[in-house]
């Protein structure tokens, strides 16, 4: 957009452009923070030691489908992009209109896919785009903030939506996504990052395969 086509535009679009040019993808994170903050679990992007950490136990040879939930302005999609086969897909999922449209604009890759919508709804997203099943999910919802029901609608959508197998990967910054989970996945592991702002708890959910058999896990 040229400064003259910015000049015909409403004083609030105006700012609100100026502000993403100016500020990147700080200006929308914080901008997202301020607008929904039960939906934004901290005003900091996680640290590269959480992305490293959290995403350490995926066996990305064998990924198909790789969704998240909440992924903001995109902290974790080069992390995510990086590994994936060249053959897979990335679904992220926000509530968040300003956030999908900056990944529209800011992640060109043709296995990435930005959907407005719930991460509740997450298995009419992916049957949308032609799968049955995800290979891991990732979520940095501020779960215990949610409204009333809807983290357990979360937890229990993204079990089914699971492969066998296969994990849910949550970082948050309490401790009640433990107790949340414990209902609905076989096994859940646990980690800690303190090189995060505030510092994040991690968790990996894990699918047992249909045998019953343990998934692998983290550690």
């Amino acid at each position: 957009m040229h400064s003259n086509d910015l000049a015909q535009l409403p004083l609030r679009q105006r700012i609100k452009t100026r502000a993403e040019r100016t500020f990147g993808a700080w200006g929308v994170f914080v901008k997202g923070f301020v607008k929904h903050p039960r939906m934004v679990g901290s005003i900091v992007p996680s640290s590269e030691r959480t992305i490293r950490k959290m995403l350490a136990p995926v066996d990305w040879q064998s990924v198909e489908l790789f969704v998240e939930y909440g992924p903001g302005v995109g902290t974790f999609c080069r992390a995510v992009l990086d590994h994936l086969p060249r053959t897979a897909t990335y679904i992220a999922i926000d509530t968040n209109p300003d956030f999908i449209r900056y990944l529209r604009k800011t992640v060109p890759d043709s296995r990435f896919i930005a959907v407005h919508g719930s991460a509740a709804d997450v298995e009419s997203i992916i049957a949308a785009h032609g799968f049955a099943h995800a290979d891991y999910v990732l979520s940095g919802l501020p779960l215990s903030t949610l409204p009333d029901g809807i983290a357990d609608q979360i937890a229990s959508a993204t079990y089914r939506a699971l492969k066998p197998g296969r994990a849910f990967l949550v970082y948050q910054f309490t401790s009640f996504t433990a107790g949340l989970m414990q209902p609905y996945f076989d096994r859940i592991d646990r980690g800690m990052e303190a090189w995060n702002v505030p510092p994040a708890h991690l968790f990996w959910g894990w699918k047992s395969n249909a045998d019953g058999s343990q998934a692998r896990g983290h550690h």
